[in-house]
C-alpha cells in the first residue's frame, strides 16, 4: 500500500500545501480520501484524473470537499466526452453540499460524473481495501477511514478532537495518519481538533506503528507540534509532507 499526500493543510491552503487531500494505491487501484482546496492540482501531477478508482469523503467541511467542484468541470467538458461517473462515497448530506456551490445546483452535470454513495460507518470493500469508518468527534459528521489491504493497515483520522473511538479504528495499525491542528498551549477550542499531544497520546493508546502528522494549520509552527508528539509517542513519528509518497 502506498500513501501520496496531495495536501495536508488544516483548515486553509498554507503556503507550501493545499488543503486536505490523500492518494492511496495498491494493486493498480487508486483511492483519493478526501480533495479540499487546492487538493486536484497535485493529485494530476501523480495519476491521470480518468484513473482514479473511487473517492471517500470524510466530512463535508470545504477543506475536506470542495476541490470535487473543479474535478467536476474536467470530467464533464473533457475532449473524449463523458466517462463512467467516478464512485464518491462519504456521510449523508455530501451530494447536496458539493451541489450547493454550483449557481443552481445541481448543474453541469455534476450528478453524470460522480456517483454519489452517502454511507454510516461501517465497513465495506473499494478494491483490494477493505475500508472500515467510524464516526469521530466533531462539528459535523466526520468519518474516521481504515484502510487494510496486503496485510497493511492505514488509519486516517479525519477531523476529530479525542474520542475513544479514533483509538478503536487506530488498533494494531502500520500507520496512523493523524490530525494536529493545533497546540495545546494556548489552549485550543473543545471538541474540534487534536493537538501534537493528543495525536501522539491517541497514537499510543491503539499500540500504532508509526504517526504522521497532517492538519497543522498554517499560522502554527509543524515542529512545535512535531515535538508535542514525540513526547507522547515512542514510536517513529513526523509531519506529512505535501507531494511526498509513503510505504506504508
Amino acid at each position: 500500500m502506498r500513501l501520496t499526500v496531495l495536501g495536508c493543510s488544516g483548515t486553509f491552503p498554507g503556503a507550501s500545501s493545499p488543503c486536505s487531500g490523500y492518494l492511496v494505491e495498491h494493486d493498480g487501484y487508486r483511492l483519493v480520501v478526501d480533495l479540499g482546496n487546492g487538493a486536484l492540482g497535485p493529485l494530476q501531477q501523480h495519476v491521470d484524473l480518468d484513473q482514479v478508482d473511487a473517492v471517500y469523503v470524510s466530512h463535508v467541511h470545504g477543506d475536506h470537499c470542495l476541490d470535487l467542484v473543479p474535478w467536476s468541470y474536467a470530467r464533464r467538458y473533457h475532449p473524449a466526452g463523458l466517462r463512467a461517473p467516478v464512485p464518491v462515497y462519504g456521510p449523508v448530506g455530501l451530494r447536496a453540499r458539493i451541489a450547493s456551490a454550483y449557481e443552481v445546483p445541481p448543474t453541469d452535470g455534476l450528478l453524470e460524473v460522480f456517483d454519489f454513495r452517502e454511507v454510516p460507518p461501517g465497513e465495506r470493500v473499494l478494491g483490494p481495501f477493505t475500508v472500515t469508518t467510524a464516526l469521530m468527534r466533531h462539528p459535523v459528521e466526520s468519518h474516521g477511514v481504515r484502510l487494510a489491504a496486503g496485510g497493511r493497515t492505514l488509519v486516517y483520522s479525519s477531523d476529530t478532537a479525542t474520542c475513544d473511538a479514533l483509538t478503536d479504528l487506530a488498533r494494531g495499525c502500520d500507520l496512523l495518519l493523524c490530525e494536529a491542528s493545533w497546540p495545546s498551549v494556548p489552549t485550543p477550542p473543545d471538541g474540534v481538533h487534536l493537538t501534537g499531544t493528543e495525536a501522539g497520546e491517541h497514537a499510543t493508546s491503539a499500540g500504532a506503528q508509526r504517526l504522521l502528522l497532517i492538519h497543522v494549520l498554517p499560522f502554527h509552527d509543524p515542529q512545535t507540534l512535531l515535538a508535542e508528539a514525540r513526547a507522547s509517542f515512542a514510536g517513529p513519528v513526523d509531519v506529512a509532507g505535501c507531494g511526498l509518497s509513503y510505504d506504508v
